[in-house]
């Protein structure tokens, strides 16, 4: 634990950096194209009710991480409200979200490569493996990307969005919004159901509660600024999305097409340095966060048991993830919204069951937070289609081999 990690030492400021950070990442360079190819302009509609989503959760992890400040993670919440079986059976399914995520987060950084290279699905899928496996040997072999780094990639993340917005928003056409609707009113589902991983990060404040210096009077300050920041950046992005590329938004590559607009030729170069930096980060986070869960949870006690499989859990399961969802898209079995949308069912599935755990848990004017959030997240699961099994089966895997106690488990960095 660095300095910067240890309990009462995180600033109000340094904690929104953090949790901006864990909201934010690779996804953005992705999914306002694919909630434009799903619903087209009506996919702003898709924004502000996840925004409303978003707002709500934000309510919920900031009063269980109010209630309950521990490094525990989403799992504490569920075990707190359901009890440890159910607890561990989330906590399985987080780290299955995990695992599956890499290579998504792997072929995003692919597209843009290819983008730069002229290079069609092949070349996005090569890039893919070349990063997966530069990010395996440099995380195996013991390096971490620091927090700082982390948070500087972010700003290069915000700085591309600043640049795109702002320096493209000149060529917005209104015509772009004509038809609104054009694939009819479940489109919009299906684009919020896309949205859904750019979303994911709310449960990190589980990590962040135990670093602050005056949990009560920071937290709340934390989550406000987080959204707001948020907010900005997420509808600026998907109203100039729509309002400049119009029929062109639903690409792979939407911020390098709203950046030619300032940028020109330099845009392809820009994109796919930030898009490479951003995924390798990502996915050392998440083998580095992911591996602290697994170890967890294959220990069969709290102070003995073996380690290694832990270790080697994540990698090896992000390595079988990538051949069946990489191989799946190259052979067409799935399509770039069905491969995004495995890993946002398994993160669905944690928090239905933590906003379940919030239903019964809280009471009052939160108990109609807690339901109303319950409700949004429920509803967007329904939109995620035949993949809402898989976290179905590891849930119930996760279930039927829980111990009679769950131990303490840390959430993963590796969100977004």
């Amino acid at each position: 634990m660095t300095k910067s990690e240890e309990a009462g030492t995180l600033s109000t400021a340094h904690a929104i950096s953090l949790y901006v950070g864990a909201l934010l990442g690779p996804s953005l360079l992705l999914l306002p194209g694919l909630a434009a190819a799903a619903a087209g302009p009506a996919s702003i509609l898709a924004w502000l009710f996840m925004l409303i989503v978003s707002g709500l959760l934000a309510v919920v992890f900031a009063v269980f991480g109010l209630r309950t400040p521990s490094g525990g993670g989403v799992a504490t919440y569920v075990t707190t409200a359901f009890g440890p079986r159910l607890g561990t059976a989330t906590a399985w399914c987080f780290l299955a979200g995990v695992i599956a995520g890499a290579p998504v987060v792997c072929l995003i950084g692919g597209n843009y490569v290819a983008d730069l290279l002229g290079g069609g699905t092949r070349t996005s899928l090569i890039a893919a493996g070349i990063l997966l496996v530069v990010v395996l040997i440099v995380t195996l072999a013991g390096a971490r990307a620091s927090a700082g780094m982390q948070l500087g990639l972010v700003g290069l993340l915000l700085a591309m969005v600043a640049v795109a917005v702002v320096g493209a928003i000149p060529s917005a056409r209104a015509d772009n919004w004509i038809p609104f609707l054009p694939h009819g009113w479940g489109s919009i589902g299906s684009a919020a159901s896309s949205l859904m991983l750019s979303f994911v990060g709310w449960e990190s404040v589980a990590s962040l509660t135990v670093r602050l210096r005056n949990v009560r009077t920071q937290l709340p300050k934390v989550i406000g600024i987080s959204f707001a920041t948020t907010t900005l950046i997420y509808l600026a992005l998907a109203f100039s999305t729509i309002a400049v590329l119009g029929v062109d938004a639903g690409g792979t590559v939407p911020l390098v097409r709203l950046m030619e607009r300032p940028l020109g030729p330099a845009a392809p170069l820009i994109g796919a340095i930030v898009a490479v930096l951003l995924t390798l980060a990502a996915v050392n986070a998440y083998i580095s966060g992911g591996t602290a869960l697994a170890t967890n949870l294959l220990s069969p006690s709290a102070d003995a048991g073996p380690r290694l499989p832990g270790r080697l859990f994540v990698p090896v399961g992000i390595v079988l993830a990538s051949v069946v969802l990489l191989g799946a898209y190259a052979t067409g079995l799935l399509t770039l919204a069905q491969m995004v949308s495995v890993p946002t069912a398994l993160f669905l599935s944690v928090y239905v069951m933590c906003t379940a755990a919030s239903v019964r848990t809280f009471r009052g004017g939160l108990l109609v937070v807690a339901v109303l959030a319950f409700a949004g997240v429920a509803a967007v699961a329904v939109f995620t289609g035949w993949t809402l099994a898989i976290p179905l089966l590891v849930g119930v895997a996760g279930y039927l081999r829980a111990r009679p106690a769950l131990r303490r488990t840390p959430s993963s960095d590796a969100t977004d």
